[in-house]
């Protein structure tokens, strides 16, 4: 959008008796940021984190003005994808910058709706409810996330204990743990900025609005026990991978073991008469040659036996 026309859309939503100004962008330029930024006298530590797409989830005050970076999460074919959302508001304005693909932004759309749907029944808090509306979407999105990690991990956990598996680490664990990581740095300190919302030291939200963020503290809360019972199975799947790796290989050592027995058995007797020594047992009798032969097949034939009941061979 031209610098014109962005002031001139800008004019007329001020010029209207609406009680709150919604400003919601969508990967926007340079020139837009800061024109937007003037327009609504940005602090300078806002207007610099705007230009950025790397802040992490928190609640600043600047001066009269709030700021929440929140992340926001959505699994795209075999991956968590993030991107992050900027929410400046004052006593009645509120910036939406998106940073971001399309599929991610299109996720806040259900908190406009709702955000319209509720502001009907009160009155006297737009800010707070459309404020609370937009966080709550964003955490819908961390359950739907998590439900999909759920499924990798399902995946993950068929791949691990499969009779086929082979000794190589499966490269879905390391993919899923990538994505937990990604998905707790998210979603960590959403509980501090939630917490902050629902305490009255926050103004122009009302009551109503501070008691829902109260509730979405409380499914931040959900989200981060889901989070560590995650790291825990994907730890636990790992060990367990690791695990059934090392019985495979003690079962391959005793296999290993006792057929070298079996070997080593007859060699050691066909050795020790092979040696040129006089005056060796059974050397000068005519069934020295026989004997020899039935000593080493009663004795491989019972390390045979007693291997197999021990489950060796």
């Amino acid at each position: 959008m031209a610098p014109e026309s962005l002031a001139t859309a800008l004019d007329d939503a001020r010029s209207e008796s609406a009680t709150l100004l919604l400003v919601d962008v969508t990967a926007p330029s340079s020139d837009e940021l800061d024109l937007i930024a003037e327009y609504l006298s940005l602090h300078a530590l806002v207007r610099d984190d705007l230009h950025g797409d790397k802040q992490r989830t928190k609640l600043v005050q600047r001066g009269d003005q709030f700021h929440v970076a929140i992340q926001m999460l959505a699994p795209i074919e075999d991956h968590l994808t993030t991107c992050e959302v900027d929410l400046v508001f004052g006593q009645d304005w509120l910036l939406m910058v998106r940073h971001g693909e399309p599929e991610n932004d299109a996720t806040l759309e259900p908190g406009r709706h709702r955000f319209e749907s509720i502001r009907a029944g009160i009155h006297g808090d737009d800010l707070g409810l459309l404020l609370w509306a937009l966080l709550d979407t964003v955490i819908d999105g961390y359950f739907v996330a998590s439900e999909w990690l759920d499924d990798c991990l399902e995946s993950i956990e068929d791949v691990v204990f499969d009779h086929d598996v082979v000794d190589t680490i499966p490269k879905e664990i390391f993919t899923v743990r990538r994505d937990l990581v990604r998905f707790r740095h998210a979603t960590a300190p959403i509980r501090e900025v939630t917490h902050a919302l629902s305490r009255p030291e926050v103004p122009w939200l009302g009551s109503d609005s501070t008691i829902r963020m109260n509730d979405l503290w409380d499914y931040s809360m959900r989200v981060a026990d889901a989070l560590d019972t995650q790291r825990d199975l994907l730890a636990g799947m790992l060990g367990g991978h690791l695990a059934i790796v090392s019985n495979r290989m003690n079962d391959a050592m005793k296999k290993m073991s006792s057929w070298g027995a079996l070997i080593l058995v007859p060699s050691l007797i066909a050795g020790i008469y092979g040696m040129n020594f006089q005056n060796m047992f059974l050397q000068n009798t005519s069934w020295g040659y026989p004997a020899a032969l039935i000593l080493m097949v009663t004795v491989t034939s019972s390390l045979a036996i007693f291997f197999r009941r021990k489950q060796w061979l």
